[in-house]
């Protein structure tokens, strides 16, 4: 018989919920302002409510840059009251100074003031609700792993570190070969003939399938998952989920069949989205290289104190279809850095000289590159470009690593707004996951996903 399954929200879903209702709850302090005050700038009759989109969109612009819709930011007590509190004044006071399209700024400073506090209040409102009630293990989602015993740890760190309210609470053994029963802590092996009753009363929200062996599902097994199938349970394959959690693509875990769980993005072929992009990366590049010819007199004047030696770095890196070309850069390494031999760039990285430790977390070091940009070698947005000796090394031990080469690399990237420098080729398979992500979903909103943690990754000075 069905069972009677636990609520519970996926990602999208809260993401979905928190856009959804800051709006609402925007409207609803607009719409008690105009009741309860007299003041006219509050008022949302005759057509003026449609300027509340306006605000609503500022919000939305911000809050992304502030992070407030980056679901750990969001359920995190102390970053939402600092996300939520930059967001409504940045939000609000861009809006009060747009000309035309927000009401005529109002003559009484009072106004103002109660115009801040009612937006900021009635944002913290719904967000500390999201944080003490949706965000809480309320609404925990528990899961049933089916993988070889040797892969319960990776798998379940892999998910749970992601995602805090997906919860693996216990995985059955399809390893075939081996009986060897080992503690996983709070992960219980459930024997195969046990998985049916195990889901029904320990409301199991889905079942992951991550055997990699199908002689490891046996008919008993089999027949078990049919049946939960046909009663309403949730059973995905684990790439599925890998992809869909960590906004990365699990090679590791897709062998040779690599290209029927990869299909391109319809975007790397579209002829108005490249256009499009075109003329966006021309205007981005006219604009930083603008910022680049006044940063150019501050850093020679600061490099002959701070950062002896040349002005700018050339050095060779792999773009599309591997064609090698040199990326310009402000130099931020003491000069004669690689002496002996290239060496991969590291955190705290004692080759980069305090002054060039500023420019890498400011990204100023990058506004060369937007000369790459003009000449067509570089995109604004894409996988960061690899020097030739680290492409041949790191694709002779990883599978898949010059598919990233399929389309121009970027300035930034998928990989540098969510993970920092790959110092190792352990951590350089990672940042491929990210990149493999990016090629297969391309498309504008992810490119303005990009832009936005950009912006949040400068503000914030997390630049590596």
């Amino acid at each position: 018989m069905p069972t009677k399954r636990k609520m519970h929200f996926e990602i999208s879903e809260r993401k979905v919920l928190l856009y959804l209702f800051d709006a609402l709850f925007v409207f609803a302090a607009l719409l008690s302002l105009s009741l309860i005050f007299d003041y006219h700038y509050y008022v949302l009759d005759d057509g003026k409510y449609l300027k509340s989109f306006l605000l609503i969109a500022y919000v939305y612009i911000f809050g992304n840059i502030f992070e407030i819709y980056n679901l750990q930011t969001a359920s995190s007590q102390f970053q939402i009251l600092r996300g939520v509190v930059l967001t409504s004044i940045t939000a609000i006071t861009v809006y009060l100074l747009t000309p035309i399209l927000s009401p005529e700024l109002p003559k009484q400073r009072l106004i103002i003031i109660i115009f801040y506090f009612s937006i900021l209040s009635s944002l913290l409102l719904w967000r500390f609700f999201y944080v003490y009630f949706l965000a809480s293990y309320r609404f925990v989602q528990n899961v049933v792993l089916i993988c070889d015993q040797n892969q319960v740890e990776e798998l379940v760190l892999g998910l749970e570190n992601v995602d805090p309210h997906y919860k693996i609470v216990g995985f059955v053994n399809s390893d075939s070969v081996t009986d060897e029963n080992l503690d996983f802590h709070y992960v219980k092996e459930i024997k195969k003939e046990d998985l049916e009753h195990f889901v029904i009363t320990h409301n199991i929200s889905e079942i992951v399938i991550a055997s990699q062996k199908t002689d490891g599902i046996t008919a008993d097994l089999y027949q078990q998952l049919l049946h939960l199938l046909e009663n309403g349970n949730i059973i995905r394959e684990y790439t599925q989920v890998y992809e869909s959690k960590t906004q990365r693509i699990p090679v590791q875990y897709i062998g040779r069949d690599f290209y029927r769980f990869f299909p391109f993005s319809r975007s790397n072929n579209n002829r108005l989205y490249l256009l499009l992009i075109r003329i966006m990366e021309l205007l981005f590049s006219l604009f930083g290289l603008i910022i680049c010819f006044i940063f150019i007199p501050i850093i020679s004047i600061a490099n002959t104190f701070a950062n002896k030696g040349s002005l700018f770095y050339t050095q060779e890196r792999v773009g599309k279809n591997g064609v090698v070309f040199k990326i310009y850069k402000f130099r931020t390494m003491t000069a004669n850095s690689e002496t002996d031999g290239a060496v991969f760039a590291k955190h705290d990285d004692k080759r980069v000289t305090p002054f060039g430790k500023f420019m890498r977390k400011s990204r100023i070091d990058e506004l060369p590159q937007f000369i790459n940009v003009l000449k067509g070698d570089m995109a604004v947005i894409g996988p960061r470009p690899e020097r030739p000796f680290f492409v041949e090394e790191i694709a002779s031990v990883m599978p898949f690593y010059e598919t990233r080469h399929v389309i121009k690399p970027g300035l930034t990237g998928w990989a540098q707004v969510n993970y920092s420098y790959g110092e190792s080729i352990e951590e350089s398979l990672i940042k491929l996951q990210y990149d493999l992500y990016y090629i297969k979903h391309r498309s504008v909103f992810l490119d303005l996903s990009i832009t936005f943690k950009t912006i949040t990754t400068v503000l914030f000075y997390r630049g590596q």
